[in-house]
C-alpha cells in the first residue's frame, strides 16, 4: 500500500496465523462463542482451547480511530500484556498489544494496524 493508505487494523490469533478484520469507523464487536443472549462477532467457537473463553467474554470497541477492549465479567478474564482487565473498564489498545482471553495465553491475539 501506498502511505497514505491506511491499513486495515486487525487481531492476529496467534496460535492458528488467522486474521479478523477490524471496522474503521465506530462500532461494537462482541467476542466469544455462539449463544442465544449477545451472539459474537468474532466466533471464537472452532478454536483450539476455546472452553477457557467464555460465551459473552468481551467487547471491542471502536471510537474515534481508538480500540478499547473491555471483559464482561468473563468466568477467565481478560488480558493485555499480562495484565488482568477489571471488568466493564474498557482499555486502551495499542500497536503490538497482546491480547489474551482466559489464562495462560492458551488463546492469544496480537493488535495490529
Amino acid at each position: 500500500p501506498s502511505p497514505n493508505t491506511p491499513l486495515s487494523p486487525q487481531l492476529l490469533h496467534l496460535r492458528t496465523q488467522k486474521f479478523f478484520d477490524l471496522p474503521l469507523e465506530d462500532a461494537t464487536l462482541y467476542i466469544g462463542k455462539a449463544n442465544d443472549r449477545q451472539p459474537p462477532d468474532l466466533d471464537l467457537s472452532g478454536f483450539p482451547d476455546a472452553d477457557v473463553v467464555s460465551r459473552v467474554h468481551a467487547r471491542l470497541i471502536v471510537r474515534s480511530g481508538e480500540y478499547y477492549l473491555e471483559d464482561l465479567d468473563s468466568s477467565n478474564g481478560t488480558y493485555v500484556n499480562e495484565t488482568v482487565l477489571v471488568p466493564f473498564h474498557p482499555h486502551l489498545l495499542t500497536l503490538d498489544d497482546r491480547i489474551c482471553l482466559g489464562r495462560n495465553n492458551l488463546v492469544s491475539f496480537s493488535f495490529s494496524f
